[in-house]
This record gives C-alpha cells, sequence and structure tokens, in this order.
C-alpha cells in the first residue's frame, strides 16, 4: 500500500517543475490529484501524462474567483481534502531602482496572496490530520542583489506557514514550508531572465553549495511526499529544506 493510499491532494502550479513531478510522485503512492495552473494547454498534457487519478483546473491564484472554483470542482469530484500543496509562484528580479509597481505587485499577487487564499479557501474541506505544505524557498533567509521582491515574498510564505499552523492545529491541520534550493525547471518562463541569466544564477548557487550542484525536482518532490505522508504526522510549522547546504553554510 502506497503512503498516500485513499488520500486527495490539490497541488496549485502542478503541471510543471516540481509540482508536476510531485503529482506523479503522490499518485505512485497511491493519491488522486487536482493540479491547477494558467496554461490549459500543459494542463491537458500533464494529466494525459499522469493518468487516471489526476484532474485539473484552469486558474490564477491571484484571482480570488479562480480559487473559489477549484475548491467547488474539487469538492464535488473528491469530497474533502488530505493534502494542500501550494506551490504555484514566479519571480522578478531587478534593482531596487528598476522594480515598478506592477512588477511589485504580480510578484506578491502570486507568491503570496495566492498561497494565503489558497489556504483560506480550502480550510474548510480539509480532513482532520491532513497537510498544507506550501513552497517558500532556500533564499528565504538570504540577501542576493536584484532579488529583493522574490526573497521577500519567500520569507512571507514561510512567516505565513507558521502563524497558520498555529491557527489551524485546532482542525487537526499541519503546516509546513518545503524550500527547495536551485533546480532546473521551467521556473526560468516565469521570470524576467533570459535563459543565459538563470543558468548562471544555477552554477553561482550550485558552486557556493556544498555538493555542488543543482537538485531535481524529483528530489524535492520527495521532500514534498514526507510532509503530505503520515510520515512527518509529528511536524508543523517547520521548514523542509532540501538545498544542497547552500543556505545553512
Amino acid at each position: 500500500m502506497g503512503k498516500l493510499q485513499n488520500k486527495v491532494a490539490v497541488i496549485t502550479g502542478g503541471n510543471s517543475g516540481i509540482g508536476l513531478t510531485s503529482a506523479q510522485t503522490f499518485i505512485n503512492e497511491g493519491a488522486k490529484v487536482v493540479i491547477f495552473g494558467r496554461n490549459q494547454q500543459s494542463l491537458d498534457e500533464a494529466v494525459e501524462t499522469l493518468g487516471p487519478n489526476a484532474y485539473s483546473v484552469q486558474g490564477d491564484v491571484s484571482k480570488l474567483e479562480d480559487l473559489e472554483r477549484l475548491k467547488k470542482e474539487t469538492e464535488d469530484k473528491f469530497g474533502n481534502v488530505d493534502i494542500l500543496f501550494v506551490n504555484a509562484g514566479l519571480g522578478v528580479f531587478a534593482p531596487l531602482d528598476q522594480i515598478d509597481e506592477a512588477a511589485y505587485d504580480k510578484q506578491f499577487d502570486i507568491n503570496v496572496k495566492g498561497a494565503f487564499f489558497t489556504v483560506q479557501k480550502f480550510q474548510s474541506i480539509m480532513n482532520e490530520n491532513s497537510s498544507v505544505i506550501l513552497t517558500a524557498s532556500a533564499v528565504h533567509e538570504k540577501g542576493v542583489p536584484t532579488g529583493s521582491l522574490y526573497f521577500a515574498t519567500k520569507a512571507a510564505v514561510r512567516s505565513l506557514s507558521r502563524t497558520l499552523a498555529a491557527e489551524l492545529a485546532p482542525q487537526k491541520i499541519r503546516v509546513n514550508t518545503l524550500s527547495p534550493g536551485i533546480v532546473r525547471t521551467q521556473f526560468a518562463d516565469k521570470t524576467n531572465l533570459s535563459n543565459e541569466d538563470f543558468e548562471g544564477f544555477i552554477e553561482m548557487v550550485a558552486s557556493q553549495a556544498p555538493l555542488q550542484r543543482a537538485g531535481t525536482t524529483q528530489e524535492i518532490a520527495n521532500g514534498a511526499l514526507f510532509l503530505a505522508s503520515d510520515e512527518s504526522a509529528y511536524m508543523t510549522a517547520a521548514d523542509l529544506l532540501i538545498d544542497g547546504g547552500w543556505m545553512s553554510i
């Protein structure tokens, strides 16, 4: 029997990268998974890859009406939810004097507002002993030039997990963050960086990490599986850092 047998999971940003690999990992362990993302074509392709235990809903985490529709469709199809993996995010990188209000709003709307209201919408249909996982980042305690917006949003997500863990504990809902280090995914497509600049950032971070390499989406998905499963039943308000040692040394 799998670690997530008969569980229902919702993954925002589940149509690519860490979210998609986690969806496949959860399904392999017995879960039924709802993936949520903005691009209908990639959602369709993901469901085809994931198989009959996957279901998709198209929408934007920064739009509350889309999150309400995600909740309703999930509840109509599966009832209550056991795992909520709040994974959708993007990055904007620029010097302080080149950041405008639109860039600021877009970054915080998706990474912070989206995370907050995703949990709020699903609170009422989470089962007892369920798990909420918020994707933060190994950067949430770092400071690097041009990273002010992205780094601040991930610090906010880490803080949010602590307060939500305290607030939802009476419902027996656990809330933890998953903080990946640098991983090669389609994340570059969700930033303002060129592929060349993003690759340079990957090489810089990898060179500074004790393990001297980037991570893989499967290594991060393994962490998500641990936080989703009963193996982490005594963990809440914690941060699972999977970054090759970059943030710690």
